[in-house]
């Protein structure tokens, strides 16, 4: 039997605020983006992610009978069933729709851990398709991973059209492809060409999948080596539209942050346009995946253009450690001599009511003190403390704007 001591408890505890606090920071930053909140069933139909051919693999989903016999599956992936939501209700004129969401996704293998859940936050746009909504999406991803403070993160943006263009051009078997594409996403070029080779492949196809792995880095020098590998106007028309994505990103000054792979690969099948993926320090998987998805809808009765992108929730504070609570102003603790108690009381009123997240605790000796800012009510003076701040107010009004300005400054 496991037992719980307090210090389990309490490292759960910082865990679960942690968590709280990056999702308050995602939800923010999508709705200043104009996405409104979303939210779908746990249990779904099983038919709903099988009839969607290359999506969750059957044996990843976790499946339960429902009284009636009926199969369901706990909601393995959050895209196909907001996706099947807008397409029953679509039509052309719609202009827009933007969806954010923040749900749990169920999956056998998400990873050696043994973990079935994970929390997923992501943002699904409908009803254009442009290198404007596209660059604005990819932007959006960068600024959320911005909020959250995180060191050294880039997004890798590829193109899945580009990279189908070349592979359809191959004559192997399914078996032969997936070891091929196992290659070129370890980027492992010195098995490539003895691989195709040892297939029959023309030598001169051999030659321009070869160079697939050098085709990441800096987005001019990967556009410059692409001309070298273009086989159709199809594939030359996808890069200068992906040129496009990226003159929008540099018009959003994110474009540090960008890198291009036209190698990338991503294992959900229906991604039909731009791919990409967003990487930080100390994690080894993508913490962020997403892209264009054009033809989905179609699974459902409807034509419906779509981009998105969904971040992994527990990559970010568990494998990058990233303290989010640590970097928001939002805490105050009121220390009070007995005989405040009822100013303390008021006062923390007051400030919960202005937004604030405030504990109030009778002044002990050697009592522990976690916020950033701290209230003392003595007999004879009321002292506001911000690090090395120590400054002495008297009506409410003098302590709101000396915690406003803090906060500005911060």
């Amino acid at each position: 039997m496991k037992v719980f001591t307090f210090d389990t408890m309490k490292a759960n505890n910082q865990d679960f605020q942690s968590r709280k606090q990056l999702l308050s920071l995602m939800q923010r930053r999508f709705s200043l983006f104009g996405y409104e909140h979303v939210h779908t069933s746990v249990f779904e139909p099983y038919e709903l992610y099988s009839q969607v051919a290359g999506t969750i693999a059957q044996d990843d989903m976790i499946k339960v009978i429902d009284p009636s016999g009926k199969v369901l599956v706990l909601r393995p992936d959050a895209t196909i069933p907001v996706t099947k939501e807008v397409a029953k209700h679509y039509h052309g004129t719609a202009g827009h729709i933007r969806y954010f969401y923040m749900m749990d996704v169920f999956r056998q293998s998400f990873d050696g851990t043994g973990s079935k859940e994970k929390t997923q936050a992501g943002v699904e746009c409908f009803g254009e398709k442009s290198a404007a909504i596209d660059g604005e999406v990819i932007a959006l991803a960068v600024e959320t991973l911005q909020d959250m403070k995180t060191p050294n993160f880039k997004i890798e943006v590829g193109h899945a059209n580009f990279f189908k263009q070349l592979l359809t051009q191959l004559p192997i078997n399914d078996t032969a492809l997936k070891q091929l594409k196992t290659y070129i996403q370890a980027k492992n070029m010195t098995e490539i060409a003895p691989f195709l080779t040892s297939q029959d492949v023309p030598p001169y196809l051999v030659e321009k999948i070869s160079q697939i792995p050098l085709l990441y880095g800096e987005p001019k020098t990967v556009m410059e080596r692409a001309q070298n590998i273009i086989l159709n106007d199809t594939m030359r028309k996808e890069l200068d539209g992906l040129w496009e994505v990226y003159e929008v990103l540099c018009t959003y000054g994110v474009s540090e942050q960008i890198v291009f792979d036209l190698g990338l690969i991503n294992h959900m099948n229906y991604y039909s346009g731009i791919i990409f993926q967003g990487f930080v320090d100390q994690v080894a998987k993508p913490v962020l995946m997403g892209g264009r998805y054009d033809q989905l809808a179609a699974a459902f009765g409807n034509t419906v253009p779509a981009v998105g992108f969904a971040i992994d929730a527990e990559s970010l504070l568990e494998e990058a450690k990233i303290d989010i609570t640590a970097d928001l102003p939002g805490d105050i603790t009121i220390i009070y001599e007995t005989n405040k108690l009822s100013k303390a009381l008021k006062l923390a009123g007051k400030l919960r009511n202005a937004g604030w997240r405030v504990i109030t605790a009778e002044a002990v000796e050697q009592m522990p003190i976690n916020s950033k800012q701290i209230i003392q009510l003595e007999a004879s003076s009321s002292t506001w403390i911000c690090g090395e701040q120590v400054v002495p107010f008297t009506t409410i009004e003098e302590l709101e704007k000396l915690i406003v300005e803090t906060v500005k400054k911060n």
